[in-house]
C-alpha cells in the first residue's frame, strides 16, 4: 500500500486549497491538515499562506505546528514554505511591530521600499542564482512567476538566495538550503512553470524514498 503523501499545512492563513488542487493536476497525494501527526509523518511538507507574519506563527503556535515543522526539518524531509509560508521560516518579522518567526533561517522581514506599487501583485520574472537547485530543474532564467506580497526577506547568509527578481530595488523570490526551499512567487498560481516547480518539489521526496507516487 503506497503511504507516500504530501502534508499541506493548514493554518487558517488562506489559499490552502488553490495549492492541493495544483498538486492534484500532477496526480500528487496531497493532503490539507491541521494535526501536527500527520504533519510529521508526511513524506514531504508544504507550507502555504497569505496574510500577516504575526498571525502567521501564533497561529502556527497555537496549533503545535512550528514544533512539526522544525521537527520535518531536523529529520531532512522536504520542506516548501509559499510566500508568508516562507517569510515565517526567518528570526523576525517587521509587520506591525517586530515579531519572531521560527528562525530556521537567520535574517529579517521588511516592508517592499522605494517608488512601487504595494502589494507586489501580478507576473515577475526571476533571476535564477542557484543553477543546479531540483527546484528549478526545467525552469528558464528569466521566466515568469506571481508574486502578491508587501514583505520581502532579508536573509543574514546570501548563500542561502536562489533567485532574485527586480522590483525597482531586486529583492529575493527563493532561498534554498539543504532540504529547505521557499518561494516568495506563488507557484500554484503560476501556470505550467509554477505546476513544473510543484512536480520538482514533489520528486524530492520521490526520490529520497526511492518510491513513485
Amino acid at each position: 500500500m503506497n503511504n507516500m503523501y504530501i502534508a499541506i499545512i493548514d493554518y487558517n492563513m488562506g489559499n490552502i486549497k488553490s495549492v492541493q488542487n495544483a498538486l492534484s493536476t500532477q496526480c500528487i497525494d496531497a493532503r490539507v491538515t491541521k494535526d501536527p501527526d500527520v504533519v510529521k509523518n508526511a513524506s514531504a511538507v508544504i507550507l502555504p499562506g497569505v496574510g500577516a507574519f504575526g498571525d502567521a506563527v501564533k497561529n502556527l503556535k497555537s496549533m503545535g505546528l512550528d514544533n512539526a515543522i522544525k521537527e520535518i526539518i531536523r529529520m531532512k524531509k522536504p520542506f516548501l514554505g509559499i510566500c508568508i509560508g516562507l517569510q515565517v521560516l526567518f528570526e523576525y518579522g517587521t509587520e506591525g511591530k517586530k515579531s519572531s518567526g521560527l528562525g530556521i533561517f537567520g535574517g529579517t522581514v521588511f516592508r517592499l521600499t522605494g517608488n512601487v506599487k504595494i502589494p507586489h501583485m501580478g507576473w515577475n520574472s526571476i533571476r535564477i542564482l542557484k543553477k543546479g537547485s531540483p527546484i528549478f530543474k526545467g525552469i528558464r532564467d528569466g521566466e515568469s512567476f506571481y508574486f502578491v506580497h508587501s514583505y520581502s526577506a532579508v536573509p543574514s547568509d546570501a548563500g542561502i538566495v536562489s533567485s532574485m527578481t527586480e522590483y525597482e530595488n531586486e529583492i529575493i523570490s527563493s532561498v534554498e538550503q539543504n532540504n529547505v526551499f521557499g518561494l516568495q512567487f506563488h507557484p500554484e498560481k503560476s501556470s505550467l512553470s509554477g505546476l513544473k516547480i510543484l512536480k520538482n518539489f514533489a520528486d524530492l521526496a520521490i526520490n529520497k524514498q526511492g518510491r513513485p507516487y
